[in-house]
């Protein structure tokens, strides 16, 4: 085991035992041994257990937000978003739907011991559908959309609106790049324009999100590109900022807006994504995928909400 700080997990075990669940055992094997464990632990599990894990545990409270407004939500972003499709994701997703082609630890997701993962960012998984979709027509673009509730197994700030589990809305553009990166220019452009067409359309409904501060971030090899698509955005000015985060292929964008008239609180992020090299193994496919904290909109932007939050 490569962690010592963990080693207790395998005290047990001893390292041979550890090396056979981790990787001798067939995947069908592991499962199945560990779905036993899991019901003989849960046959001497009593209510009182149950109801005091649902007292403390992070990962089971209910959302702090009543869910007719985030019903209400979710459909005023679909409505902005309807030149993509939209689809309503399973809560799982295959094992390592994101560190598999990320530049993340598959601790920050929920495991399950079927060999699934609660999903954590749907923009992978979007990915994945996309990939699929381009592996029968290569020559088509593919425009996904999805409200989700996500969970993250990492710690989270203790602040209003931040919990282990909270809903998001994805927008995701794939295909095969153009000349020019055209294709890849004209994702950036919508989906940063879409966003701030639904914070726009959502000022309509209750919410006031104050100035917004759209940025650019690019690698230096890309900055040429990056001030044509900075010129190219209609509804806001955007600034252009040095990326240096590896989880993003050369592009990134960020949309802050203001709290207060001295604070801004970063609500959406986007950008490039080189996942679709190893999905498809095609080094020629572009994939953009962008997200707003829709939860975190609900509880700290729409009037009253400050009283309502936690």
């Amino acid at each position: 085991m490569k962690d010592a700080g963990r080693r207790w997990v395998v005290d047990g075990l001893g390292d041979a035992g550890f090396a056979k669940l981790a990787h001798d055992l067939k995947p069908s094997e592991l499962w199945s041994l560990l779905l036993g464990v899991m019901e003989q632990r849960s046959r001497v599990r009593s209510p009182t257990a149950v109801r005091q894990q649902w007292e403390s545990d992070r990962f089971v409270h209910p959302a702090p937000v009543d869910q007719r407004t985030l019903h209400a939500l979710d459909g005023h972003l679909l409505a902005v978003a309807k030149d993509f499709e939209a689809l309503e994701l399973s809560p799982l997703a295959p094992l390592a739907t994101c560190s598999s082609v990320a530049l993340t630890s598959q601790n920050r997701s929920v495991s399950t011991v079927r060999g699934t993962e609660v999903v954590s960012d749907p923009t992978n998984v979007l990915a994945l559908e996309s990939a699929q979709r381009l592996r029968v027509d290569p020559g088509r673009i593919v425009r996904l959309a999805t409200c989700h509730r996500c969970v993250r197994a990492q710690p989270f700030p203790k602040l209003p609106g931040f919990a282990a589990h909270f809903r998001i809305f994805c927008l995701t553009t794939a295909g095969h790049e153009t000349k020019d990166r055209a294709l890849l220019a004209a994702a950036l452009v919508e989906h940063i324009e879409l966003h701030l067409s639904a914070l726009a359309r959502l000022e309509q409904h209750g919410y006031a999100f104050g100035k917004r501060e759209v940025t650019l971030l690019t690698t230096a090899e890309n900055e040429s590109l990056g001030s044509r698509i900075a010129d190219a955005v209609q509804g806001a000015p955007v600034s252009m900022g040095s990326l240096e985060h590896a989880y993003y292929d050369g592009l990134r964008f960020r949309i802050d807006v203001g709290r207060s008239a001295d604070e801004t609180l970063p609500l959406i992020d986007g950008g490039a994504f080189n996942w679709l090299h190893a999905l498809t193994a095609n080094h020629k496919m572009s994939f953009v995928a962008s997200g707003m904290g829709a939860q975190l909109a609900a509880c700290l932007f729409r009037a009253g909400a400050a009283s309502a939050s936690p």
